[in-house]
């Protein structure tokens, strides 16, 4: 049988790991909303547990449970940390989380929708509108490209903006979601119809 201590010991190690799996799963729901409203959430999630941890702070200091409240403290710490680490990236690395989410939950779906649409006489890619953000009229626009040669691979390794076949913009960003498959990142206020 084991010792109290023991078993305090592993029930705070369990509690740290729930809480991390928490919070991957909590983000990467959030994930899948659309930009602007993950943007919201990621924010309100940050502040809401930086007020939290504080709270926890001051009464672990004074109040009378402090051994729960510190383990309170650290659950907490790291749902934040996890959380401040999701926004971060996504501030650093535009669409990366949610593409990959997104394709993950439904890239059938998608490749679907991309692929019945008629080979276009004029070379260029068959595509759907994938994501966006941006309010006032300075939205960037995000699509979903089939290339079925695989030439945007090297812009998407380089990750290095430019013109290329098949888009008929200059685009922002190339992120390969899988073989023929990419997300192109346009440039504020172009779309695929409309470039500056």
């Amino acid at each position: 049988m084991s010792s109290p201590s023991t078993d305090t010991v592993r029930f705070n190690w369990l509690m740290q790991v729930y809480a991390a799996l928490g919070a991957l799963l909590v983000l990467g729901a959030i994930s899948l909303l659309d930009s602007d409203t993950s943007f919201f959430l990621f924010l309100l999630i940050s502040a809401i547990l930086s007020v939290s941890i504080i709270f926890l702070l001051i009464y672990a200091a004074f109040g009378k449970n402090r051994r729960r409240s510190r383990r309170q403290l650290v659950t907490l710490a790291i749902f934040w940390t996890i959380s401040t680490s999701f926004f971060v990236f996504e501030q650093n690395h535009p669409i990366a989380i949610r593409s990959a989410a997104r394709w993950l939950a439904s890239s059938s779906d998608y490749k679907t929708q991309v692929l019945a649409q008629p080979q276009r006489p004029d070379g260029e890619l068959k595509h759907i509108d994938w994501d966006g953000w941006g309010m006032f009229a300075q939205n960037t626009e995000v699509y979903l490209v089939y290339d079925p040669t695989d030439s945007l691979s090297g812009a998407a390794l380089n990750h290095q903006p430019g013109k290329f076949d098949g888009i008929p913009c200059g685009v922002q960003l190339v992120r390969r979601l899988e073989r023929n498959w990419y997300s192109v990142v346009f440039y504020t206020s172009e779309t695929w119809d409309h470039c500056n």
